[in-house]
């Protein structure tokens, strides 16, 4: 670990950006409250598409439930921010080693993801990396144009990128695709506020 080179991405365009530009990479270390990214979504969708890179999850977050939904994402290991150097390194060499490391005490038999929430996983990760881009951004709550106009792209790609995403999805809108996405959630809510999901309907009706 003396000659270990770190690359660090703090959003979700740096994270893409650096995953594809460093293929033989050991190791990922993911925070969930990476900037730009719903939760597991950005776990779902890197160990799905780059699945030899061992990922850990470096989280402030200690609950059994959380650690568990990680690993059944796909995460290698579970480290809290809290932990001692010594616990760190020992948990990163066992994910080196081929481990699966999670803190003492976690029983990982004990749960499990629900049928919809693997489903969700799955249809996140068969898009591609703008579309990806572009679903976290819709569920920022931003229109076609105000995303076309962060990346620089015209609306009617943004568009094209829409229709494919609500078909992977397997959703009929956006408003569905977002309420989706919550499910991937930390804390995921059993529903929404009424008027969350009418504010999210009316940008349907005029996007």
């Amino acid at each position: 670990m003396d000659e270990a080179r770190i690359v660090e991405a703090d959003s979700l365009d740096t994270l893409q950006s650096v995953v594809e530009s460093h293929p033989d990479a050991d190791l990922l270390f993911l925070d969930l409250n990476m900037p730009g990214v719903s939760g597991f979504s950005a776990l779902a969708y890197i160990r799905n598409n780059h699945e030899s890179l061992p990922t850990v999850i470096v989280s402030a977050m200690e609950d059994s439930a959380v650690i568990r939904r990680a690993i059944q994402h796909g995460a290698s290991g579970f480290i809290p921010k809290s932990s001692p150097i010594a616990t760190l390194e020992h948990g990163i060499r066992a994910v080196l080693d081929g481990e699966v490391w999670v803190p003492a005490g976690i029983d990982l038999r004990n749960g499990g993801l629900d049928s919809e929430e693997a489903r969700i996983a799955a249809a996140l990760s068969s898009l591609t990396p703008h579309q990806f881009r572009v679903m976290m951004m819709l569920g920022e709550g931003l229109l076609n144009k105000q995303i076309a106009f962060q990346l620089g792209v015209s609306e009617a790609t943004i568009k094209a990128h829409v229709t494919a995403i609500l078909r992977k999805m397997g959703v009929n809108n956006r408003t569905k695709a977002v309420l989706a996405v919550e499910r991937l959630r930390i804390n995921a809510p059993a529903f929404l506020e009424q008027e969350s999901v009418g504010d999210l309907a009316a940008q349907d009706s005029v996007d």
